[in-house]
């Protein structure tokens, strides 16, 4: 029971230790986050439709 209450114990005084974001660094943080999502969301369709498109092309003129 002691290791548990000193684990507790000293992840409470790590989480006193670190630095938080200010507002304005977590929406310039959260908006890059997002903004990279959508890009790799695009990216992965486009390139999903384009090998669709190859392989449709390919089955149909077999």
């Amino acid at each position: 029971m002691n290791a548990i209450t000193n684990y507790i114990r000293t992840s409470f005084e790590e989480l006193t230790k670190v630095v938080w974001p200010t507002k304005n660094q977590a929406v310039k943080l959260t908006i890059i986050v997002l903004v990279f999502c959508v890009v790799m969301a695009v990216t992965l369709a486009v390139v999903d439709y384009g090998f669709s498109y190859l392989f449709n092309l390919i089955i149909t003129r077999a």
